[in-house]
């Protein structure tokens, strides 16, 4: 029976989300560090543009409009009232004044025209002439017909009724206009009272300054990142450059110790059978061989181990191998051989890398002087110019690359690769032609001396 699968604690889950986080963080990183300045401003540009108008556009911005109508109540239409005619403040004051209505007849006869105002409702007809009012008396002319005064008068009658008539109907077409315009002016301000509301939901404010939050920390990240993958570069590539360094030193180191290995057998058995070839002939000679052998010994081995060790000694300890050398082959070269050493004393506790006096010392006798008959002579020199320590190996043999047995240069090749790792391009080897022969090799190190190293610590 297979056990249930358990669930995940919620640390577990936040331990992969915040791992997914990082991840992206870093994919994101890696890509604006990827990208150049020029594109990461147009998609900046861009993303600002976007955002300016996806925050007017739905879904992040809503408008809700609300159209609101008030009616009011309705007031009753009052008829136009008749202008009242300006009153005139030189006019002259009524003549009769009555607060009862006033009645005028008109009657035509052969006399003529008679207008007498009488009191309306009054019984008494001989009393109800109103004495006040004016009576109007027209006579008429004797050749007036009293039928023409009447037909007359009965059309100046029906023109006034026709214009009282035509008065009215104005007097209607004035009161339904107003009606008319009263209404219009009703509905102009109930249209007035229709009130319209709009409502915008704007979500979308942020999107502005999301964007521009963006571009800011997507700006410091390039930088900053940049900054941390260029470190990381540079120590990979410096961890590289020290594994690479190491791998060759190792390589020149084992390329020296095999030189050595191969060299000191030889020079050992000849000197070897030299001492026993004067111990028969010139046992004085052989006793100062043996003791120089013994000198170069005990100084070889040390100096052997240091080089294997990739380290630097002190020039004295570098002469305490090759003076022993050197008298070891006078004897054997007898007169064919002229050592010099110009050393100060105050330059023996220089720093100097090992081996590399001697290889040039030997290169010097096996491809310079030996081959040549009447052999010659090799002077160590050692100088301090302009804060570099100068040693030259100056021979006068056949020159450089003339002899029979000059070799291939991996001695020379390896002692530059082992200056370059030790010090740069701070050392130098240099090869001349010495006059009137031989070669003269000269190494140029930083001065350092290991006597004020000792005080300094």
């Amino acid at each position: 029976m297979n056990a249930a699968p358990t669930s995940s604690t919620p640390y577990e889950r936040w331990q992969r989300f915040s791992a997914a986080v990082v991840r992206g963080f870093h994919v994101y990183a890696s890509w604006l560090v990827s990208i150049s300045w020029k594109r990461f401003i147009l998609l900046a540009a861009a993303l600002l543009i976007g955002t300016n108008i996806l925050q007017d556009l739905p879904p992040f911005t809503w408008r809700i409009t609300e159209h609101t109508e008030i009616v009011p109540e309705e007031a009753p239409v009052e008829p136009a009232k008749p202008a009242k005619p300006a009153k005139d403040s030189k006019a002259s004051k009524p003549i009769f004044s009555s607060d009862k209505p006033i009645h005028y007849e008109i009657s035509i006869d052969e006399k003529g025209i008679r207008v007498i105002p009488r009191k309306v409702g009054s019984k008494d007809a001989s009393a109800d002439v109103e004495k006040d009012l004016p009576s109007i008396s027209i006579d008429l002319p004797k050749d007036v017909k009293p039928e023409d005064v009447q037909a007359s008068a009965e059309e100046a009658r029906k023109a006034l009724e026709e214009a009282v008539n035509e008065a009215k109907d104005q007097a209607r077409e004035a009161i339904q206009d107003a009606k008319d315009e009263a209404h219009a002016a009703i509905q102009e301000a109930r249209n007035q009272q229709r009130h319209r509301s709009i409502t915008v939901y704007r979500l979308g404010d942020f999107l502005v300054n999301l964007a521009m939050l963006v571009v800011l920390s997507s700006a410091v990240i390039k930088v900053t990142y940049k900054g941390r993958i260029q470190a990381e570069v540079k120590a990979a590539q410096a961890a590289e450059t020290a594994e690479s360094e190491s791998l060759k030193r190792q390589v020149i180191e084992a390329r020296m110790a095999a030189m050595q290995a191969q060299v000191e057998p030889h020079f050992l058995f000849n000197t070897l059978a030299s001492i026993d070839h004067l111990i028969e002939t010139d046992p004085p000679r052989a006793s100062t061989m043996q003791r120089n052998l013994i000198a170069l010994l005990r100084a070889s081995m040390p100096t052997m181990r240091e080089a294997n060790q990739g380290g630097v000694r002190d020039l004295g300890r570098e002469l305490a191998v090759i003076r022993p050398y050197l008298e070891i082959l006078k004897v054997r070269m007898e007169e064919r051989l002229q050592t010099e050493i110009d050393v100060p004393e105050g330059l023996l506790s220089a720093e100097f890398p090992p081996m590399m006096i001697q290889s040039l010392v030997e290169n010097a006798i096996k491809h310079g002087l030996e081959p040549k008959a009447e052999g010659g002579s090799l002077k160590l020199k050692a100088e301090v110019s302009h804060g570099k320590l100068a040693i030259t190996v100056a021979d006068t043999g056949l020159g450089f690359g003339r002899a029979a047995t000059a070799g291939t240069g991996v001695g020379l090749a390896n002692i530059r690769e082992r200056l370059m790792l030790l010090y740069g391009s701070k050392a130098s080897v240099t090869i001349a032609e010495n006059q009137p022969s031989g070669t003269i090799v000269t190494i140029q190190v930083p001065y350092r001396s290991r006597a004020e190293e000792g005080a300094t610590t």
